[in-house]
């Protein structure tokens, strides 16, 4: 293996911290600001470097499509639109799982905690900012259909037709879905009116 050169060190090293910082890839463009790289040609060029003498893989079909090699498996988790209320979450099926034309995000699978069918929603509103969830964040969540109390969960309340986020737990002839916000109260329903779409299983904050 031939020895790096001052670039493709300092390329690895960010590739490392970015991981360790963010739990997904960097762009190109990620690489070229944080290593202060004159170019994405200069990039590309010590990424084909480092790929040969086998530091890392790539998947040129996707933009964060970097791995490190003997490290962290990278996986595709599908952005399938916004947890908000008016419409079901339009959760995948077998059929639609992984279609070409979903938006993606390559994460590590430390985030996504090893589990297979895992989806993320962007928030909309603020009922679970106690729980460090905000407006326009990405929740990643697991496919389930039942839940234990104390899970936090994306809900469809069939007779009001609407989506929520929230805490779900099983009361006497009730579930009482509780927001993580004090200033919110908690939403008290019939169990037969709610279908459980997912678990939330890590959160991807937005940045201002």
């Amino acid at each position: 293996m031939k020895e790096l050169s001052t670039k493709q060190s300092r390329i690895l090293s960010f590739l490392h911290q970015f991981l360790d910082n963010k739990g997904y890839p960097p762009t190109i463009r990620d690489i070229v600001k944080g290593c202060k790289i004159s170019s994405t040609s200069v990039v590309e060029y010590n990424l084909r470097a480092l790929e040969q003498e086998g530091h890392i893989r790539r998947d040129r079909e996707v933009s964060r499509g970097i791995e490190l090699s003997g490290g962290r498996r990278i996986v595709r988790v599908p952005i399938i639109g916004s947890i908000a209320a008016g419409e079901p979450i339009p959760v995948p099926t077998s059929d639609t799982w992984g279609l070409e034309a979903m938006e993606s995000l390559e994460l590590t699978e430390e985030l996504t905690r090893g589990k297979k069918e895992v989806y993320a929603l962007k928030v909309k509103g603020t009922s679970m900012v106690d729980a460090l969830i905000n407006d326009g964040d990405l929740v990643l969540m697991q496919q389930v259909a039942t839940a234990e109390n104390g899970d936090m969960v994306a809900v469809w309340l069939k007779r009001e037709k609407e989506a929520t986020l929230k805490r779900f737990y099983l009361e006497p002839g009730r579930v009482r879905l509780q927001p993580d916000n004090e200033e919110m109260k908690p939403i008290y329903v019939d169990p037969e009116d709610v279908e459980i779409q997912g678990k939330v299983i890590g959160v991807i904050r937005k940045v201002e």
